[in-house]
Formats: C-alpha cells, sequence, structure tokens
C-alpha cells in the first residue's frame, strides 16, 4: 500500500501543476481508500497536502507569466472566509454524507467543463475580473471546499474559464493561488474537530510537492481546449468513482 499511496501522490502533483485543480479529487479517495484513513480525518490531511503543494506549484506558473494576481487573491481572500466556516459547519455533517456531496460536486462541475465555451482566438483576454464577481464566486466556492475537504481547484478553474472568460493556461496558474490560501483556512476549521495523521500526511505531501513541480513544467506547452476536456473528463472519472464506492458503503 505504501507503493501505491506514494505513487498516487505524484498523480495528485502533476494534477495539480498541469491542471491547477484535481488535486484534492484525487487526495481524499486516496486517504480514505488506501491509506484506510476516516473521512474527516481524511478530507482535513487533503486540505494540508493541496495546499501546500499548490504554493510549490504556483511559483513555475507566476514566473511564465499565467497568475493574475490581484484576481487570485481577491477571491482568495473571499474563498477563505467561506472555507473556514465550510469547515466547521462539516463538524456537523456525517462523513458518508460529505463523501456523497463531494462526488456530486466533482460530476456536475465536470459536465460544466466538458460542454463549457470554448476558447476563442480572436475573443480580447481579460487581464482581471469585476470585484464583486470574484468575491461573489469566492465565497460560494470557499464555503464547498470547507465542507467537502476539496481544495476547489476544480471549482476554481471553471469558474474562471466558464464565467471569468480567462484563458485555460492563466486560470489554472490563478486556481493555484486560491487553492493554497483557501485550503488553509479550511484546515484551520478543521482542526478545531479532527486529529490528523501528520506522518502519512507529510510523506503524501512531500512525493505530491514534487509531482507538481513536473506538471508544471509542461502546463503552458498543452492547447487550452485540450486541458478544459481533459480536466472535465478526469473530474468526471473520479467523481463516478467516489460516488459508486459511498453507494457500497465502502
Amino acid at each position: 500500500m505504501l507503493i501505491l499511496t506514494a505513487a498516487l501522490a505524484v498523480v495528485i502533483g502533476l494534477a495539480l501543476g498541469l491542471l491547477g485543480g484535481g488535486g484534492s479529487i484525487l487526495t481524499v479517495p486516496l486517504l480514505v481508500y488506501v491509506a484506510g484513513m476516516a473521512p474527516k480525518p481524511a478530507i482535513a490531511s487533503s486540505l494540508f497536502i493541496v495546499g501546500t503543494t499548490a504554493l510549490a506549484a504556483v511559483v513555475q506558473h507566476a514566473r511564465a507569466g499565467r497568475v493574475r494576481w490581484r484576481t487570485g487573491v481577491i477571491f482568495g481572500l473571499s474563498a477563505m472566509a467561506g472555507a473556514y466556516l465550510g469547515g466547521r459547519l462539516a463538524a456537523y455533517v456525517p462523513g458518508q454524507w460529505l463523501l456523497v456531496g463531494f462526488a456530486l460536486m466533482m460530476l456536475a462541475t465536470a459536465w460544466a467543463m466538458i460542454r463549457g465555451r470554448k476558447e476563442r482566438a480572436d475573443a480580447p483576454e481579460r487581464h482581471e475580473l469585476p470585484v464583486l464577481l470574484v468575491l461573489a464566486e469566492g465565497v460560494v466556492v470557499g464555503l464547498v471546499t470547507g465542507i467537502v475537504g476539496a481544495g476547489g481547484g476544480f471549482l476554481v478553474v471553471p469558474a474562471l474559464v466558464l464565467l471569468g472568460g480567462l484563458p485555460m493556461s492563466v486560470a489554472v496558474g490563478t486556481s493555484l493561488l486560491v487553492i493554497a490560501m483557501k485550503s488553509f483556512a479550511g484546515l484551520a476549521g478543521y482542526l478545531a474537530s479532527v486529529q490528523i495523521d501528520w506522518r502519512t500526511t507529510l510523506l503524501v505531501t512531500g512525493i505530491a510537492v514534487l509531482g507538481s513541480i513536473i506538471g508544471g513544467r509542461f502546463a503552458g506547452r498543452i492547447p487550452g481546449e485540450v486541458l478544459r476536456k481533459g480536466f472535465g473528463w478526469f473530474v468526471l472519472a473520479m467523481g463516478t468513482f467516489v460516488l459508486v464506492q459511498s453507494a457500497l458503503g465502502h
């Protein structure tokens, strides 16, 4: 199981570095079904793993100019408030319900990304998004993040691409900044009621960071349309897996 855990940790980092999301989508199932953690400790641990890995990945994207700092910081701050509240509310929700909600949110987001609008080559690039739009999106995404333990890239990237009109590559880089900020806020909410297995958590984090560095190197070389659809199908597959496992009571 240790080898499988390490291999999947690399994939977590690759997903974050390449797609700007997907880390928690892999991390929660990894910790629950492979490492044997209970749902709530797994969700709390995933927030630390994904937040730390996102911080490492955002450096490369920033150097390549693929981060919109104002949009990311405003989105991140509003999402942190929602994530902390969500983390506190999660203490009153059964763990199995959290996993089901996690899976359903993944499926809805995957469908939006697969069917979403395509980037137009002649469309003007939006460098920063309207503040009120960013604030509203941030609070909603943050609340979901805190409750279901998702780092939020699978919600932030679609929000920036489908609603904000940012190019996919820029949405990926900006998403990593947001993920790091609100993952740690959500973690703070969970720490009030959950104990974390730090040995496993730090092991997965270290390996995932290495994967994120590799993923970040390839992110700028893949067409945005390919990234968007690949992201959507990836989330759809993982969401289906988690929903089936939850239905079977695993």
